[in-house]
């Protein structure tokens, strides 16, 4: 499973505007980057309070890149 198919099944679950999540992914030389779009609605739900919910995802996600030998990074766009 790649890391934008494992993000995409964690946020799925939270959101309630599926078809309005985005998420790229892009290869560098410092890992895997991803970036993530949800709807205005959504934001608060996949931020978390106080940032907890968005934190444990980036934890689990670079635990999931440290199974993987790869560091994976999440970027949240807000508009």
């Amino acid at each position: 499973m790649a890391p934008k198919d494992f993000l995409s099944f964690i946020i799925d679950s939270l959101v309630t505007h599926k078809e309005d999540v985005v998420i790229e992914q892009r290869e560098d030389e410092l890992g895997t980057l991803l970036t993530l779009k949800v709807a205005n609605q959504d934001m608060g739900t996949v931020i978390g309070k106080e940032g907890k919910t968005i934190n444990a995802i980036r934890t689990v996600l670079r635990v999931y890149g440290s199974k993987m030998d790869a560091r994976v990074n999440l970027k949240v766009i807000e508009e």
